[in-house]
């Protein structure tokens, strides 16, 4: 049986006039408000940023002529040159990425994919189907789905999805809600596969992607872990995921797939993500009693299987050719409290990536590891010196501040801008410019508020489903 949630409209590819005549015939008007007001914005920024661009000169000088401001500017110097020749290294190692091809039916390991639900209603059994229409060999796939005590219709989809697909899926139900962590303990110890595939129950995988995903097990035997590409399955109509599916491109095809080239994927997500069954079992009583600050960890569960798996010496890739569309927020309330909970993770998996980064944790080289580890750390140091530092620069000019950042947006998003448009589609890739704006001035308290609240405890989403 073939769900119609997993017919994904592929991308087709155009000339550039005609996509810029579909995307102005198929914009909705909301949509096109928006991206209009974008464009004003920054471009009236532009400027307003030449006119004023004596009063800057003037500011940047005023303030390195005080002690303070001569430390804040020569670490934002230093700063800006580390990640300018960071940001050229991930581009070198970016071209050198290529995606593992599928292995033959014959040289697929045998696989377990968990699918751990809560709240998740009919999209649940949307899941399972996409994942039972694989082109998997289907005496290699194991298919388990453990519903973690949800209140909602989800168990009933479950069981709708054992009826039609019988003794190919195996469904369990948790006697009271424990967390997604518990429902993925219970996968791994249930699964008899040699490699286990988690996968959220709000996402859909095409055909070929469990194949895709696994293949770099059977081809690098130093593989422990492998991320899917992840893209937004909800961005229809709704402004948000529009603006999200831009950026996960970004994040996925770009940034991990030059991680991918230095074996050291950060983060392998919860929405698609595979495990070598031996590194799992290695960690998998640490990481289900992992506290944080003595608290137990009932968030980042994917960052913190990753991290362990890094730490013993296993590489992590990325396979691009591996998709799975997911539901994202398309609420603002439901967004930021997304990005916290993704916040508190960072900080903590980038402490205990501390204690291991700079040892021989694995053969080979381990300046890549290091770099990304520096990277992602500089981000949460700073954090609050830039937080204080655009506060002042609010405070004492404000139009300034609101041109230059707007002026500088432009030019630094463009370059996601046209990585999407490459990739897919160029009346979609605009939307680029439109996330950075709100996301510098809508979200830019996220890591300060995840660094300071990075012990407590709590999904924060999980009683809105329809905000995931």
């Amino acid at each position: 049986m073939k769900n119609q949630t997993t017919e994904i409209k592929k991308p087709v590819k155009m000339g550039f006039i005609s996509k810029l005549r579909n995307f102005f015939e198929t914009a909705n008007a909301w949509g096109l408000f928006v991206m209009g007001s974008t464009f004003v914005l920054m471009l009236g920024s532009v400027y307003l940023a030449f006119i004023l661009r004596s009063d800057l000169t003037e500011f940047n000088v005023a303030r390195s002529t005080t002690t303070i401001g001569a430390i804040f500017l020569n670490i934002a110097i230093g700063l800006f040159i580390f990640k300018a020749g960071f940001f050229l290294f991930t581009v070198y190692k970016y071209f050198r990425y290529k995606a593992i091809e599928s292995v033959s039916d014959e040289e697929l390991p045998t696989c377990t994919v968990i699918v751990p639900a809560y709240n998740e209603g009919k999209q649940v059994y949307d899941t399972l189907m996409s994942l039972a229409d694989s082109d998997f060999p289907t005496d290699k796939l194991q298919l388990l789905s453990i519903d973690d005590g949800s209140k909602d219709d989800t168990w009933h989809w479950m069981k709708e999805a054992k009826k039609v697909l019988g003794d190919r899926v195996t469904i369990f139900q948790q006697p009271k809600n424990m967390g997604k962590r518990h429902g993925l303990y219970r996968g791994f110890n249930e699964g008899t596969g040699e490699i286990f595939v988690t996968v959220d129950s709000d996402s859909i995988v095409d055909k070929d992607t469990l194949r895709n995903l696994v293949s770099p097990f059977v081809v690098n035997e130093n593989c422990g872990a492998v991320a899917g590409n992840i893209r937004v399955l909800n961005n229809e109509k709704a402004i948000l995921p529009k603006m999200l599916d831009v950026s996960f491109v970004m994040s996925f095809e770009f940034v991990r797939s030059a991680e991918s080239s230095l074996n050291t994927v950060l983060c392998t997500p919860g929405a698609l993500a595979a495990y070598r069954r031996t590194a799992v079992f290695n960690c998998l009583e640490d990481w289900i009693n992992q506290t944080f600050m003595g608290q137990p960890s009932d968030i980042g569960e994917d960052r913190a299987m990753t991290n362990m798996i890094l730490k013993q010496g296993y590489h992590v890739l990325f396979q691009r050719n591996a998709y799975a569309y997911t539901n994202v927020p398309e609420k603002y309330k439901g967004l930021y409290k997304m990005f916290i909970r993704w916040g508190r993770s960072n900080v903590r998996e980038n402490i205990q990536m501390s204690k291991y980064v700079f040892t021989n944790f694995r053969e080979g080289s381990k300046v890549g590891a290091r770099l990304l580890f520096l990277s992602q750390s500089s981000k949460i140091i700073m954090s609050y010196p830039f937080l204080l530092f655009m506060l002042f620069f609010v405070l004492t000019h404000p139009l300034l501040f609101v041109s230059s950042t707007l002026a500088s947006i432009l030019v630094l998003t463009t370059f996601p801008v046209l990585f999407y448009a490459k990739r897919y589609k160029l009346k979609e890739s605009f939307w680029a410019y439109s996330y950075s704006i709100l996301f510098t001035f809508g979200l830019f308290w996220i890591t300060p508020y995840a660094i300071a609240t990075a012990s407590r405890r709590g999904w924060l989403t999980r009683e809105l489903p329809e905000n995931k």
